[in-house]
């Protein structure tokens, strides 16, 4: 990382919000282009990336890499192109002036496009032991990590497409699962409904929240489930991992006043990833809700900045 500050009066070409996957190889490109990218990582650089143990799915790597040193690859390989990594977390956007005008709690920046990969975090139960246990027997992507279960019994809380699909997708590795839902009935559309209708291996239990993650030597144990409002409460015995898909919260909260989102928060983009605001781009989950793979947002951070490049060069 570059030790120097940024002088409030230096107005950059490309300023990326975000470090993980779609920031950085956002960095990568922009840097290799001769775009001196100052990247605003936040003070967990890496991303969700960064809480997958193993990560099997990413092309270049046969047996796998660990999510932290994927992260760690990345970062490096964007500073060897002349990207500026600032640990650093953005405290105001400002979209309207021009150049932008963006502040953390140590600098202020100023730049002449924008490429916002702030990423989307998975809502969680808000349970005791949740956090403690993530990456090690809860998990909020189960094609990150449903390999890891391999003839293990596993549970998927959760009525949506997201989830329906997840318990299908688990039945290739796990023994059986669980597909535990607050209401009665799904909100799934019919197509998901009948992947679980059709698959003897997922095991519906409806009505029923978690509502504690039991363990057994710092491990994932059990789940205790409360069944409706006043039906007591039940417990799944030997359940070795849970996948939490409630859905995710995009991390745009200082932008969707500025530029055009949808309903959920995502900010909306074009297919080269133009935002509604000249000069500002995003990549990676911040504006993708359905697939949110490390390869598709390191693809679109790609081509954000191949799409700035262009931008800059036109503008100039």
């Amino acid at each position: 990382m570059k030790a120097e500050d940024k002088s409030e009066n230096e107005v950059h070409d490309l300023v990326i919000l975000g470090g993980g996957p779609a920031g950085l190889t956002a960095s990568i490109y922009a840097g290799r282009d001769g775009l001196n990218p100052v990247t605003i990582n936040g003070p967990k650089p890496g991303g969700q990336v960064i809480n997958t143990e193993t990560l099997e799915n990413y092309p270049g790597f046969p047996d796998g890499i660990q999510g932290p040193d994927l992260a760690q690859k990345v970062m490096a390989q964007a500073e060897n192109h002349g990207a500026d990594l600032r640990f650093e977390e953005i405290i105001d956007v400002d979209l309207v002036e021009r150049p932008f005008r963006l502040s953390t709690h140590l600098n202020e920046y100023a730049a002449h496009s924008l490429i916002i990969a702030t990423g989307a975090r998975p809502r969680k139960l808000g349970l005791e032991k949740e956090q403690k246990l993530t990456g090690n027997g809860v998990s909020y992507c189960a094609t990150c990590d449903g390999a890891m279960y391999e003839d293990d019994v596993v549970a998927v809380v959760g009525g949506g497409d997201s989830a329906l699909e997840e318990a299908d997708y688990l039945t290739q590795f796990a023994r059986s699962v669980y597909l535990i839902h607050r209401r009665d009935e799904y909100r799934a559309g019919r197509s998901a409904v009948e992947l679980i209708e059709e698959n003897d291996s997922v095991e519906p239990v409806l009505n029923a929240e978690v509502v504690e993650l039991m363990t057994e030597d710092g491990d994932l144990s059990g789940l205790r489930l409360q069944h409706g409002d006043d039906e007591g409460q039940s417990v799944l015995e030997d359940v070795d991992g849970l996948f939490v898909a409630i859905g995710y919260e995009p991390n745009t909260e200082l932008i969707c006043s500025q530029l055009e989102c949808d309903d959920w928060g995502y900010i909306k983009t074009d297919d080269l990833q133009k935002t509604s605001v000249e000069g500002v781009f995003a990549a990676g989950d911040v504006q993708d809700h359905h697939f949110q793979q490390v390869i598709t947002a390191a693809a679109s951070g790609a081509k954000a900045a191949m799409e700035v490049n262009r931008y800059l060069r036109r503008r100039d």
